[in-house]
């Protein structure tokens, strides 16, 4: 048996070449950062947003009716679920397609954020967009005095129906992929 045998040859340019863009693929999912930087500074502007409308609710909530007071309240719990939604895409995204975060322990480390797979990511954002929309229909029934027209209710009923039916046959959907 030669020596020479026992030596790996060197890689051929074609290899070499296919390695290198697979390296580049590979680290193209830094290119994602900006866009999870960006949704980052977007929450910060929806919790601004949200003690802005805590404040005047607070100042306008001996006066209003009971109506109205729903009604803010609503707005309240919107601005919460739609800041949901951007954490759940950030920390899930993050994690799912760019890198690992090492919680070194942290006891506030969500359980479910080392577990999602892309299924569960997609079935809890359509969630969050139902409950998101069947709050601006229900706030738009509590302003049925401010005399929304019909064709509005209408299509806000039929907006909220069209997620309501997506996200029933993307969970059937992936259920029957996952069997």
């Amino acid at each position: 048996m030669s020596v020479q045998n026992n030596m790996e040859s060197p890689p051929s340019p074609a290899s070499r070449a296919e390695r290198l863009l697979e390296t580049g693929i590979f680290n193209s999912r830094w290119l994602m950062t900006p866009f999870y930087l960006g949704l980052v500074i977007s929450l910060a502007v929806a919790a601004v947003k949200f003690i802005a409308i805590l404040y005047e609710f607070i100042i306008k909530a001996w006066t209003e009716t009971e109506a109205d007071l729903i009604v803010d309240v609503l707005a309240l719990i919107d601005l919460s679920l739609v800041g949901n939604l951007i954490l759940i895409v950030v920390l899930s995204g993050y994690v799912n397609f760019v890198s690992r975060i090492d919680p070194d322990g942290h006891p506030d480390w969500p359980k479910w954020m080392a577990k999602i797979e892309f299924a569960g990511l997609k079935q809890r954002l359509l969630a969050s967009i139902v409950a998101i929309s069947a709050i601006e229909v229900l706030k738009a029934f509590m302003n049925i005095d401010g005399n929304p027209s019909n064709a509005k209710l209408a299509w806000l009923v039929g907006i909220h129906l069209t997620f309501v039916i997506s996200t029933v046959l993307i969970a059937l959907s992936d259920r029957l992929m996952s069997r």
